[in-house]
């Protein structure tokens, strides 16, 4: 072999192991480059896992369909939406769009009074009617339990003004009286509606005044009233049909308030179900609802609601429709 040959074997035989050290050198950043990420993911994804929401221990409220689940008659059923709800299965008898949005109108003051009950100790306490309140209610057209700016009442009384006449000023105080304001109020809202687990309700205001962004559905709406029922002191108040406030310099006499809901029913037993709390709704884009609560001759515990009825009588009718028909 020429001097030449050899240096040409020797000049391939370097650049043949050049180029193999080079390519482990790229193997090797490639391979711990992955490794990198991979560890780099899984980093980022144990972050977004830990800082996670996490949601009270509450048991579950919300009512199930299943096979079993009936569909209400169209030319019996007056509301667009519906549902009624067994309290001691936690199924759902029979539903008409359970799950589209609705506004609840003033059935949401059932979830404020859940957040009222669940934050005031002292029932007895004293409170001076918010001027405010009154005057928004006024602006809005709402309705409300008549109550004087400045006159002092009993939360008590608050909460009977807000269940019965579903008064705005009654509302609007216990917000100021709880949170500070109706903003910090509706966050307490919107925070126990996460803690039942409910995903497609939220609300904008206390009393339930029309809002794009103050919406449930008829399932989660038969959550909060089944937990509402629940709750004693909701439930006791829900159930009355009338209740007089103690005299004050506004009011020698004090003021006699009368369920919106129990004065539109000439009966409130149908069938063998008997309608123990009830509250009505009404706004021009939510039209006429009611939240019912009812018991059975044999025991049955149920939530019926109904929403965007044809006019203030048709939730009755309603109820008379699927009491009789769907409970047992």
């Amino acid at each position: 072999m020429t001097a030449s040959s050899r240096a040409e074997a020797l000049f391939i035989r370097i650049l043949i192991c050049a180029t193999v050290f080079m390519l482990a050198f790229v193997f090797t950043v490639f391979m711990l480059s992955g490794r990198n990420s991979v560890a780099k993911d899984a980093d980022t994804s144990a972050d977004i896992t830990t800082a996670a929401p996490t949601v009270a221990n509450t048991p579950s409220y919300i009512p199930v369909s299943d096979e079993q689940t009936a569909i209400f008659d169209d030319a019996k059923l007056d509301a667009e939406y519906a549902l009624l709800m067994d309290m001691q299965t936690g199924r759902v008898v029979a539903s008409r769009h359970a799950d589209r949005k609705i506004y609840p109108a003033s059935m949401t003051k059932i979830m404020t009074m859940i957040v009222c009950c669940e934050n005031i100790s002292d029932l007895t306490q004293k409170v001076a009617v918010s001027g405010d309140a009154i005057a928004a209610a006024y602006v809005e057209g709402a309705s409300c339990a008549g109550f004087t700016a400045g006159e002092r009442v009993s939360v008590l009384e608050l909460l009977y003004g807000t269940a019965l006449p579903s008064g705005a000023d009654a509302t609007g105080t216990l917000a100021l009286y709880v949170a500070g304001s109706e903003k910090a109020f509706v966050d307490l809202m919107n925070t126990k509606a996460g803690e039942l687990g409910l995903t497609n309700t939220h609300f904008a205001n206390a009393s339930g005044l029309h809002d794009d962004d103050h919406y449930t559905t008829p399932r989660e709406m038969a959550a909060i009233v089944a937990y509402a029922m629940n709750n004693e002191l909701c439930r006791e108040i829900l159930s009355a049909t009338s209740y007089t406030t103690a005299p004050t310099a506004e009011h020698p006499q004090g003021i006699t308030m009368y369920s919106t809901a129990f004065s539109r029913m000439s009966a409130t037993k149908f069938g063998s179900a008997q309608i123990v709390a009830a509250k009505t709704g009404y706004t021009d884009e939510a039209r006429f609802c009611l939240a019912s609560y009812a018991e059975t001759d044999s025991g049955g515990r149920y939530v019926l609601i109904t929403a965007a009825g044809s006019d203030r009588y048709a939730p009755v009718y309603d109820c008379k429709y699927v009491y009789e028909n769907f409970t047992e």
